[in-house]
This record gives C-alpha cells, sequence and structure tokens, in this order.
C-alpha cells in the first residue's frame, strides 16, 4: 500500500525481499554440494561452474563470508578444484548426509556464527531441485532473505532445474542471476571492487 508520505510499505516478505537491494555487509554466499562425482552430468555444468567462481571472486574481493557444503564427501568425493581453489582459507566444507543444508547441525551453527548481521544469503550449486531449493526453504523459513542466481545453479535436467526454480520463487527466493547479483553487490563503476572484477566480467 502507499502511505500518505507517497511511501510503499507492504507486508509480503518476497516482495520485500525483491524491492530491497543485496548489500556486502548484510549477505552470505552458499556453495552447495559442487562435487566431483556430481558435477559431470549436470547441464551445462561449465556455465555454472563459471558464474559460481565469479561469486567467489567477488566474495573474496567484498569479503562475503562464503559457506560452502558436500554431500556424503566420502562417496561422492570432495567439492570440485576449480571451486576448491577459489575459497577463503577460512571456508572448511560442511559434509552432510541431509539434503537440506539447515538440517545439518554444524551447518547451522556456522550461519549463526557468521560475522555482522547477516538476513540475506546467495545460494548456488546443486542440484537446483534438491538440495538448492530444500536449503533456500530452510533459510526463508529462518526469515533470511534468498537470493538464487539461475545460472550459478543445476541439475542433471532442464525440467527439475526449472521446478526447482519455480518452487523456491513461489516460497518467496529471489531467482536472479550471476551478473545481476554481482552487480547489485558492487554498486557502482569506477570503484576498487569494480576494477578488480572488470577482468571476470568482460570474459
Amino acid at each position: 500500500m502507499v502511505t500518505l508520505t507517497g511511501t510503499f510499505e507492504s507486508t509480503n516478505p518476497a516482495l520485500e525481499a525483491a524491492r530491497r537491494r543485496l548489500a556486502a555487509e548484510s549477505c552470505a554466499l552458499v556453495v552447495v554440494d559442487i562435487q566431483e562425482k556430481l558435477l559431470p552430468p549436470i547441464h551445462e555444468r561449465e556455465r555454472l561452474v563459471s558464474n559460481v567462481q565469479m561469486l567467489l571472486r567477488l566474495a573474496g574481493i567484498l569479503e562475503l563470508p562464503v559457506l560452502v557444503t558436500t554431500q556424503y564427501a566420502r562417496g561422492l568425493g570432495p567439492t570440485v578444484e576449480e571451486i576448491s581453489s577459489l575459497l577463503p582459507s577460512d571456508a572448511e566444507p560442511v559434509d552432510k548426509v541431509e539434503f537440506s543444508c539447515f538440517g545439518s547441525e554444524r551447518f547451522c551453527d556456522a550461519v549463526e556464527r557468521l560475522p555482522g548481521r547477516r538476513d540475506a544469503v546467495i545460494i548456488c550449486g546443486m542440484e537446483t531441485h534438491i538440495c538448492v531449493m530444500q536449503t533456500a526453504l530452510g533459510a526463508l523459513n529462518r526469515g533470511l532473505a534468498v537470493h538464487v542466481p539461475a545460472d550459478a545453479v543445476g541439475s542433471r535436467s532442464v525440467f527439475n532445474w526449472q521446478i526447482g526454480l519455480d518452487r523456491m520463487k513461489a516460497a518467496g527466493a529471489v531467482i536472479t542471476s550471476t551478473e545481476t547479483a554481482v552487480y547489485e553487490l558492487m554498486r557502482a563503476s569506477g570503484t576498487a571492487v569494480f576494477k578488480q572484477m572488470l577482468p571476470y566480467l568482460k570474459s
């Protein structure tokens, strides 16, 4: 609704999340299960890896907290080297057997220990319709704003990728793109952050 002062107010959490820009000081990046034995059959896996790398590079420049998970690493392997090589030194992967990251006590503890006031998460990884979706629902149920770059999540089939995105959007997540999220966090050109990211934005 519009108030007498001309400002817009809404009690719809999804609308509020979509209207509020991402801010480096209040968000974290969650990288879900990009593992050696899970990645090969993922549709457009090269695009997924490239976009997650871009998010990780920006996270490093902006000092965003990064949480990374693996699904039963003993059987499915560690995080792929293309991703693990860009993780901050303090981002120790949380291994889990639950599909939702929030089903892991270790992950929940890590979220609680995030520095500052983090009330938004960017979730990337795989699979869109399983672990990413269930993690997004867990975050939403905890009152966090959730942004999911559609080109930084993946499934084995386009059908299931779309099902996952549709479910998360219906639940209140903001479905975005990697480039949208990156520019939203950078805020302006001509800054030191923009200059550091420019080589990757041009590629």
